[in-house]
C-alpha cells in the first residue's frame, strides 16, 4: 500500500483544513487507519484514528475540532481540521496498519506540513 497525502498549507487560526490520504491498492475494511502529527523537537503522536473494528478514537487536544474519516471504496482517508490553532501546526502523515494471519504491516504516507498562523 502506497499512501500520498494532500492537503496541507498555511492557514490562520479558527480556520479549516481538509487533509486527504490517497491509497494505491485497495483499503480494506479490517484496516486500521490514522492521520499522525509531529512538530519540531515533539515526538510522532497519533491524532485520530479508526481501529479494525470500526471505532474512531482521537488525541485529546483535538478532539470535537478533528473528524477522521474513510471511503473504502475511493480508497480514501481524510482528516477534517476545524477550529485550527498555532499548536496544530506539525506534519501529518497518514498511516495504514494491515493484519496477516500472524504479523502486521504498517504503512506511512511522506507527509504533509499544516502551519496555522496566529
Amino acid at each position: 500500500v502506497q499512501l500520498v497525502e494532500s492537503g496541507g498549507g498555511l492557514v490562520q487560526a479558527g480556520g479549516s483544513l481538509r487533509l486527504s490520504c490517497t491509497a494505491s491498492g485497495s483499503l480494506f475494511s479490517s484496516d486500521a487507519v490514522g492521520w499522525y502529527r509531529q512538530a519540531p523537537g515533539k515526538q510522532r503522536d497519533l491524532v485520530a484514528g479508526i481501529t479494525s473494528g470500526g471505532s474512531t478514537e482521537y488525541a485529546v487536544s483535538v478532539k470535537g475540532r478533528f473528524t477522521i474519516s474513510r471511503d473504502n471504496v475511493k480508497n480514501m482517508v481524510y482528516l477534517q481540521m476545524d477550529s485550527l490553532i498555532p499548536e496544530d501546526s506539525a506534519v501529518y502523515w497518514c498511516h495504514v496498519r494491515r493484519w496477516d494471519r500472524f504479523t502486521s504491516f504498517d504503512y506511512w504516507g511522506q507527509g504533509t506540513q499544516v502551519t496555522v498562523s496566529s
